[in-house]
């Protein structure tokens, strides 16, 4: 049975914490403002119930107490990913009314549609890397994906991916070039 989570999908780099993040604050200030006797009249919709933000890479760096980048280095891509695979059983099983941010390859987890409905943030190659390269912490940013290091084999990836992302995807969403504020509006109007 499908819960009722959404699960933010996208290339690595495309925003996902930042929406979901923005989502939840969004989600927040719509249910403190829909209090009182809209709420008991029954106008309180289903956005209200995102109240919180998870990050599987978050996860698995706590789970493993190190950081992502470390984890590819130290036990390779295939151990990380039995990691993504450990998380996606937990928050199938245990997690409800929540958004999801995901890593790049998380889509793949057989149990994707279990956990909540799925969110594609879509995105070029170019634009993700102008978005990552615009931020304060850019350097850092890009540090943090061992997966980005090498740009061909990165565009190599994303090509490969975006036609996979699209074919999970409950709902897609571009995200390129466009403000927070009415990237989240697009997000929750759709899943209402």
């Amino acid at each position: 049975m499908k819960k009722n989570n959404i699960i933010l999908i996208g290339f690595m780099g495309v925003g996902k914490g930042t929406v979901a993040r923005a989502m939840v604050k969004e989600v927040g200030l719509k249910s403190h403002f829909r209090m009182g006797e809209k709420e008991e009249a029954g106008m309180v919709g289903i956005n209200s119930h995102f109240q919180y933000v998870i990050d599987t890479d978050d996860l698995i760096e706590s789970m493993e107490n190190r950081a992502i980048k470390k984890i590819f280095a130290d036990d390779g891509e295939a151990y990380f990913r039995n990691l993504e695979k450990k998380t996606a059983l937990w928050l199938e099983s245990s997690v409800d009314n929540t958004i999801i941010s995901t890593g790049g390859g998380f889509y793949r987890q057989e149990n994707l549609k279990n956990i909540g409905t799925v969110i594609y943030l879509k995105s070029s190659f170019d634009g993700i890397l102008k978005r990552i390269k615009k931020a304060p912490n850019a350097k850092n940013k890009l540090k943090k994906r061992p997966l980005l290091q090498n740009k061909k084999e990165a565009m190599k990836l994303y090509d490969t991916r975006v036609k996979e992302y699209e074919r999970v995807a409950d709902i897609i969403v571009d995200v390129e070039n466009r403000d927070l504020k009415l990237i989240v509006k697009e997000i929750l109007g759709q899943i209402k």
